[in-house]
């Protein structure tokens, strides 16, 4: 398989996840791949696997909270592999509240993070896009930013922002050769979704009842896993999707559109 073939590519959030599954994907596909990381041994780990196999990552720490730390993390994708063609904004956290249970801290922090940070990753990384007239974004929404979810207060506004930006971004760059397109996952069993489970309900029976409820919400029967959406980053990355910018994709079991 090589959709990638060459092309440098760097994965927020890319260790754990959907973020592993989608750096994993990539560099089967030939893409040479930047793991960013805050959670360096999880960055560290995936780089190893992709290696492995004999494909190519390289693992770098990277806050994306940190304009310096993302500046130094592109000065070292720059002197790996060159300018990167493919920005997969991935990088995440989640939340539990209302907008009266929801503290401020919380609030801040997760805007921080999913908003903010997708903020200055653009802002650094895609004049080295318009410098060579060619890119394409990819950023990790949710249906989330696109329906009401319960006591998602402050993760729904944080993806709204999310898609909001994709928006802006395909249509400030669409004349520099950038695409820019979302993905709206529904739920997907990730380690998180195992971490947060074990967080809130921490009695055994509970907790596979809360994962069986959680499995069923989506038509479909099941939660999605990181490899589906993996399967539809590396499409939406490639030059089979070059007529594709300023989307929003539901990947959701159905939830959009049949619940």
């Amino acid at each position: 398989m090589s959709k990638l073939k060459n092309q440098v590519a760097i994965v927020t959030g890319g260790g754990k996840g959907i973020g592993k599954a989608i750096a994993k994907r990539f560099a089967r596909e030939g893409a040479k791949v930047g793991i960013w990381e805050a959670d360096a041994n999880a960055g560290e780990r995936t780089a190893v696997e992709i290696s492995s196999d004999g494909l190519d990552a390289h693992s770098i720490f990277c806050d994306i909270t940190d304009e310096k730390s993302i500046l130094s993390a592109l000065s070292d994708v720059f002197d790996a592999y060159g300018s990167p063609e493919i920005l997969v904004n991935n990088a995440g956290i989640a939340n539990v509240g209302t907008a009266s249970t929801t503290s401020v801290e919380d609030y801040e922090k997760v805007m921080e993070v999913n908003a903010k940070g997708m903020f200055l990753c653009l802002r650094n990384v895609i004049p080295k896009m318009v410098e060579k007239k060619s890119g394409a974004i990819l950023n990790l929404a949710s249906i989330a930013s696109r329906i009401g979810i319960a006591e998602r207060f402050a993760y729904s506004a944080s993806k709204g922002a999310v898609l909001a930006m994709t928006m802006s971004v395909a249509r400030d760059y669409v004349g520099d050769g950038i695409r820019c397109n979302c993905i709206c996952p529904g739920r997907v069993h990730t380690p998180f979704v195992d971490g947060f489970l074990k967080k809130y309900y921490p009695d055994d029976k509970e907790r596979s009842e809360k994962f069986e409820e959680l499995s069923k919400y989506q038509p479909i029967g099941r939660m999605g896993e990181p490899e589906e959406i993996a399967n539809i980053a590396t499409f939406l990355c490639s030059s089979e999707a070059s007529f594709i910018t300023g989307g929003a994709y539901d990947i959701d079991g159905g939830v959009m559109s049949l619940k």
